[in-house]
């Protein structure tokens, strides 16, 4: 009983710590304003970079619409007439608050070996229900029957993996047809594969992140776990169905003919197997279910929480128009203009306390603030020095110490130094020791990365900026970007010097197809190609999910909960 006692009175002095946290106000800030007009001298690299970036975004759009078509008109007419479903961003329409969710990797599965597989079979983001920030992994039907190919299982992977870092409910839309069987060997066998979806699922439970499927089509074989592992799930009567092996191998095992109803339809399951919580007549209603579980949730939103979100969303803009980041995403590196620039178009008044302004140059360090949340920003202005390096070490430390997120603008050298001499060996290795240094600050950080390449994103340089493999919250690339271990035009930096002519130019070549944004995206080596001009956006909503774990009320996990296992 006194144990009770105590766990209570902990529980009350938690929930008062948070609400105490919820009502404080920021302290006020008053950073410099930077006032970077564009000037005449600057006028032609701005123009190049425009035209480069709108031949980008007609590339994007282009993309965009070939993506929403989906599998294509027969499949689209097949899904909804036929098997009379709602396509999945109907779905989502249903489900979510509003439209303004972050999707997240819609280029994912572009351009592969195996074929363009849109939106890697299944959308993926992060949107609000009931107020609340909710990860969402919707599988497009239309798309190859909902069949599972191995760039769909890194993209489920990935918004779990998002749902862990920022601790964020999550939901299933579930109508897949299971693993595409010719590439089994990609699909099964290995750690980051299909498997590790149901693994992460018990690891989210235990760590107190709520999940909840929804069943609105087919759920075989594999992904027959991911309702019967979630903590709650609903069915669709007639089109949803969970079983391993459907009617076709029943007949052919025991020569009995029945009907995916009769097999593992919503009925069978909410009342025979247990294995869904609530039956739904319509698809419709099973959102409304869906909703109705996620305002059961353990959070405790402020109640003044809809008024900053309205706050944030009109702060202060910055002094000029985010139109002109067009001209300030570089076409290549020769073609760099002073990021300071670019960060007063993304700062709130385009304000920015820098630090160490005056050593370290080609690196800009220094806090601003994004729709009212203080960051600290690291940006590259040219190539990493030692004393960069040690800059952005000490930086990077000290946001950590204060619990500021850290907001990385990344365009990193083409190509890494050259050492053609003794004193640049020298000044080279130290360098190397400072980049070290840099990148076991950042590896260690606490505080949340949100990483934007701006530009170029290669060789050692990219780590220390907070490359993929340094595991940011989220990592978004510009159109015009460039990902690569040497810019195209650069492959000498990596052949010995008695290469052949012919042989730079072939890996020149498969440098320029394979660094772009698009190539990039198709693969999933990032969250999603996003506009210049819509970066302030993203990043606002990308900080306000970043936020919202603080409001989840009792976190820590002291045992595992017995589910429906």
């Amino acid at each position: 009983m006194q144990r009770c006692i105590l766990r209570f009175a902990e529980q009350r002095r938690q929930f008062s710590v948070r609400s105490a946290a919820a009502k404080r106000k920021a302290l006020r800030s008053s950073f410099p304003v930077l006032e970077l007009p564009l000037l005449p001298i600057q006028r032609h690299v701005y123009e190049a970079n425009l035209r480069n970036s709108r031949a980008c975004q007609n590339k994007y759009t282009e993309l965009q619409e070939k993506v929403r078509r989906g599998g294509g008109e027969n499949a689209v007419i097949r899904h909804t007439q036929r098997n009379r479903k709602l396509l999945v961003r109907d779905r989502l329409r249903f489900l979510l608050d509003d439209d303004d969710f972050l999707e997240l990797s819609p280029f994912a599965g572009m351009g592969l070996p195996y074929g363009d597989i849109p939106s890697a079979g299944c959308l993926t983001g992060v949107g609000r229900i009931n107020g609340l920030w909710c990860v969402f992994i919707a599988n497009d039907a239309t798309v190859k029957g909902g069949t599972a190919y191995p760039i769909t299982v890194k993209k489920q992977l990935r918004a779990q993996e998002v749902a862990i870092q920022n601790r964020l409910p999550c939901v299933y839309l579930v109508d897949s047809g299971g693993a595409f069987l010719p590439l089994q060997s990609e699909i099964f066998p290995d750690k980051n594969q299909g498997g590790r979806t149901f693994y992460n699922e018990a690891i989210m439970s235990a760590m107190k992140i709520p999940q909840v499927a929804l069943v609105c089509g087919s759920c075989t074989a594999g992904g027959a776990y991911i309702p019967t592992m979630a903590e709650e799930a609903v069915m669709v009567h007639r089109i949803g169905t969970i079983f391993l092996g459907g009617p076709p191998l029943v007949k052919a095992a025991t020569g009995e003919e029945v009907t995916p109803e009769e097999l593992g339809g919503a009925r069978l399951h909410a009342e025979v197997s247990g294995c869904v919580d609530h039956f739904a007549w319509e698809e419709k209603e099973a959102f409304d279910h869906t909703r109705n579980i996620i305002s059961t949730l353990n959070f405790h939103l402020p109640e003044e929480e809809e008024e900053d979100t309205a706050k944030r969303k009109a702060a202060e803009e910055p002094l000029h128009s985010s139109e002109e980041l067009l001209g300030f995403a570089p076409r290549s590196y020769s073609h760099t203009l002073d990021v300071k620039m670019i960060v007063s178009r993304l700062t709130d008044g385009s304000r920015f306390q820098e630090f160490k302004g005056r050593y370290g140059t080609t690196l800009v360090t220094g806090f601003a603030k994004i729709h009212g949340h203080l960051v600290g920003i690291v940006a590259n202005n040219g190539a990493l020095t030692y004393e960069a390096a040690l800059k952005g070490s000490h930086f990077v430390q000290l946001c950590d110490q204060r619990d500021a997120p850290l907001l990385f603008l990344q365009n990193t050298a083409p190509a890494a130094a050259l050492t053609l001499s003794a004193a640049q060996a020298e000044t080279n290795s130290n360098r190397l020791k400072a980049q070290g240094s840099m990148m076991s600050a950042v590896a260690c950080a606490s505080v949340p990365k949100i990483t934007v390449v701006i530009g170029g994103c290669h060789g050692g340089d990219s780590y220390a900026m907070c490359g993929r493999a340094f595991d940011p919250n989220f990592l978004f690339l510009w159109p015009n970007a460039r990902v690569s271990l040497a810019a195209p035009g650069h492959a000498d930096s990596l052949l010995p010097a008695d290469t052949k002519q012919e042989e730079e130019k072939k890996l020149n070549e498969k440098l320029e197809e394979e660094s772009s944004a698009f190539f990039s995206s198709g693969r999933m080596w990032d969250d999603g190609v996003i506009l210049p001009q819509e970066t302030r956006k993203v990043l606002r909503d990308a900080l306000d999910i970043i936020k919202q774990q603080r409001h989840q009320l009792s976190t820590e996990k002291k045992q595992p909960v017995l589910l429906r296992m």
